[in-house]
């Protein structure tokens, strides 16, 4: 069982932005900037490419309000999608705002938020949703 479908199974908390029977939006506790969300299938699957088709497109439609309120609340040049997936093998997608190509470089330094930051994001976020 994956770090995410601890998560989706409620065992471990997040800071829930989304949900709904296949889908679940979670802000990412090591982000690159603030408003950075995940946005994880609820069947554990490794590769975003082996999802479902069915879910590969309500992934999208899922994620898009999501994006939209992000950059409504975090002001920026776009809300970018990322996948990378090595680090958890659950399929899963970033959605990064970003103004500059270097906003999505997972190298760089991650912000260090408490637990009342990460809330004060995910509230952020939810007043645009």
């Amino acid at each position: 069982m994956t770090i995410f479908s601890k998560i989706i199974a409620g065992e471990i908390p997040c800071h829930k932005i989304a949900e709904n029977e296949h889908f679940i939006a979670f802000l990412d506790i090591f982000p690159l900037t603030k408003g950075h969300t995940l946005v994880v299938p609820k069947i554990e699957i490794d590769k975003l490419f082996d999802v479902p088709d069915e879910y590969l497109t309500d992934l999208l439609v899922f994620a898009k309000p999501i994006a939209k309120a992000i950059e409504k609340a975090y002001p920026c040049n776009r809300v970018s999608i990322l996948t990378v997936g090595l680090d958890v093998p659950h399929a899963h997608i970033h959605l990064i705002p970003m103004n500059r190509t270097s906003d999505m470089n997972l190298q760089n330094e991650k912000l260090k938020l408490s637990n009342e930051e990460l809330l004060e994001v995910k509230n952020n976020i939810l007043q645009f949703l």
